[in-house]
């Protein structure tokens, strides 16, 4: 048997799939577009391994999905392609209605006509694990309790929203059809392979090129920070033993404000990059104009995880920052190959 893995060279799917083969010998498919965060250096490591199949190709050609699925007669779906920053979706929103609404819907139908036709032993053990975040609850204030799987959703952006979109077509697809779907709503991921879009690789590539840290606002939006180790961990214990048609939050404890976090990541490069100059690299920080409906606070509340299959995130967030600071210090080749001119576009149109 064999587990098919979407937006697999992506950030978190790409961890996953190396944190698969450290435990298990079971094979993997994976299934990348290599749209601009997708870098199949990330699964380069794997390259000589017979048990892992990698596929250049979209979730929504319904064709190809059907032909994998049979093929390598797949016994779940891990789902992490998607489109998934809130900026990009404020600037280009049809990118993300494609990708997150459409291209679940047609993953979620290539899965159902797929699992109606096993025998009734795999279908039983058959599973489609729906990965999502927490920005679909919308945004807390300083003194409310944390999201809970009971939390209405009140997405904000066209990305929560497509988001939003998704995770409801993936329980509807369980209660109408009975696919064994089990839904994840994660807090921000951060950690080695991250596209350097998002605060913390964008601000440690920053500041070692002597730009601006762009900070939106005041900087206190607070974020709770989920190393990607620990949510890879989280998926394999929801995979084993989750319960289909349920909806798991999964959280790290480790609420930041984003000034906050960028103050750490400026610690760690002093201390293990220090300028020349003898300056801190928080010299560096520029706050900018603040972008629409900019989400205040984000925090989850991770008891049933924990309850339920005894998962708990193991990395504090200094240390796992600290890793993750030096992992970027460690891998420039990595870094270089991943700057290209459509990022460089990209970062001067949102940011200068």
């Amino acid at each position: 048997m064999t587990i098919l893995v979407t937006g697999a060279a992506g950030f978190i799917g790409s961890n996953f799939v190396l944190d698969w083969f450290k435990q298990y010998s079971e094979d993997v498919v994976s299934l990348d577009l290599l749209t601009y965060a997708g870098n199949r250096e990330n699964l380069s490591a794997l390259e000589s391994n017979p048990k892992h199949h990698f596929v250049w190709g979209n979730i929504s050609d319904s064709k190809l999905v059907d032909a994998l699925l049979k093929k390598y007669h797949i016994r779940a779906i891990i789902h992490f392609a998607a489109e998934s920053h809130v900026d990009r979706s404020i600037l280009s929103p049809d990118d993300f209605v494609q990708t997150n609404i459409l291209g679940t819907y047609r993953l979620l139908e290539s899965a159902r006509l797929y699992w109606q036709n096993l025998n009734q032993t795999l279908k039983e053990t058959f599973r489609f694990i729906h990965v999502s975040t927490d920005e679909v609850y919308g945004s807390l204030s300083a003194s409310e309790s944390a999201f809970t799987e009971k939390h209405r959703y009140e997405p904000r952006s066209p990305y929560s929203s497509s988001k939003a979109a998704s995770d409801l077509m993936a329980h509807a697809w369980f209660c109408t059809y009975g696919l064994p779907v089990i839904t994840t709503n994660c807090s921000n991921n951060y950690g080695p392979y991250q596209f350097p879009e998002k605060l913390i690789p964008l601000c440690i590539l920053n500041a070692l090129k002597g730009k601006s840290l762009p900070i939106y606002g005041d900087g206190k939006q607070i974020r709770d920070w989920l190393y990607v180790k620990d949510h890879c961990g989280a998926i394999f214990k929801i995979l084993n033993n989750g319960r289909i048609g349920e909806t798991y939050n999964i959280g790290g404890m480790n609420e930041k404000t984003n000034l906050e976090v960028v103050q750490s990541i400026c610690d760690i490069l002093d201390q293990f990059k220090p300028k020349v100059d003898g300056k801190s690299y928080f010299d560096q920080v520029t706050f900018i104009k603040d972008r629409p409906g900019h989400d205040k606070r984000y925090a989850i509340d991770a008891k049933k995880i924990q309850s339920e299959l005894n998962w708990k995130a193991q990395e504090p967030f200094e240390a796992g920052l600290r890793k993750t600071v030096l992992w970027y210090l460690d891998n420039q080749d990595w870094v270089d190959h991943i700057f290209t001119g459509e990022y460089q576009q990209w970062i001067k149109k949102q940011y200068l």
